[in-house]
């Protein structure tokens, strides 16, 4: 049995613990407002994308690119979206088992996050390249990983790209899911799950008739790579909205428990306590019984 001097040790640490707990909670809680203000202020931008884009491809019936290539589906590249960091519930062990189920020898993985190169590491998968991005991503981040993907894909190396994230649903829930992106056919436009929002949405033409120069179908030409671009942008975002959201949830968990255990531990501490107290008195009396 425990004496009371090492309960009393374990109670300070776990109190000490508790404040690592609650000061990670409440900066995961702030990171998260921000990462979803951000993934919010996004959604102006993308829709008005994805009209001028549904306008400028009802423009040109005729026009082909390399990103609209289709080649079938015998190399597949996978960009695995994940955290730099743990602590964050069990989000990175639900992308990496849906990272399981592609197959170890026609898929490459890109990996944006630490966690996700090292599963890929890990489970002897091929790794074609690894980036990293800040709390609040850049759209330079989301640049160099499509730029990178679409240089596999023009070179003929991978025949489809696909994107394997967290979906922000709310503060509790986080999905992870697959969106493909490369080669691009009917073209949909991601937007924000954060608040709940569908995670893509058919492209909807204007009733506003564009006049292009120096045509549509130069225009659609250097729009495609930007709006890649903004596809992983808006994923990263969402992303990362996820991750400070579950790590939050995580850490207010762990300080809730941490809070009831040291309950628990200062009432085995008071009993131990009185126990020691009633037995030290039996002593007492037993003792002047005896002397009479």
């Amino acid at each position: 049995m425990p004496s009371t001097r090492d309960i009393r040790r374990r109670i300070k640490s776990v109190k000490n613990t508790a404040q690592i707990t609650k000061a990670m909670q409440m900066v995961a809680s702030s990171k998260m407002r921000r990462a979803q203000l951000a993934a919010l202020a996004g959604r102006p931008y993308a829709k008005l994308m994805n009209t001028m884009l549904a306008d400028v491809s009802g423009g040109a019936k005729d026009f082909t690119h390399p990103l609209m290539e289709k080649r079938g589906d015998k190399k597949r590249c996978v960009i695995l979206v994940s955290t730099d960091k743990g602590l964050c519930g069990a989000l990175n062990s639900n992308l990496t088992r849906e990272a399981l189920k592609y197959d170890k020898d026609t898929t490459v993985f890109v990996c944006a996050g630490k966690k996700g190169a090292q599963f890929v590491a890990r489970n002897k998968r091929n790794l074609a390249a690894e980036f990293t991005y800040k709390d609040t991503p850049l759209f330079a981040e989301a640049r160099a990983v499509s730029k990178f993907v679409q240089e596999l894909f023009t070179k003929g190396e991978v025949d489809s790209v696909e994107v394997l994230y967290t979906n922000f649903v709310s503060t509790l829930v986080q999905k992870p899911e697959t969106q493909a992106i490369l080669p691009v056919g009917e073209l949909r436009g991601v937007q924000a799950g954060v608040g709940g929002a569908e995670t893509s949405v058919a492209l909807e033409k204007s009733d506003i008739e564009f006049q292009f120069e120096p045509g549509a179908d130069a225009v659609l030409s250097a729009l495609l790579p930007h709006y890649l671009n903004f596809q992983i942008y808006q994923v990263l975002l969402e992303a990362k909205a996820s991750e400070q959201s579950s790590r939050m949830v995580a850490m207010k968990n762990a300080t809730d428990n941490a809070k009831q255990l040291i309950k628990d531990l200062t009432l085995e501490y008071n009993k131990l306590r009185q126990a020691n107290i009633t037995k030290e008195l039996l002593e007492i009396t037993t003792a002047q019984m005896a002397l009479g």
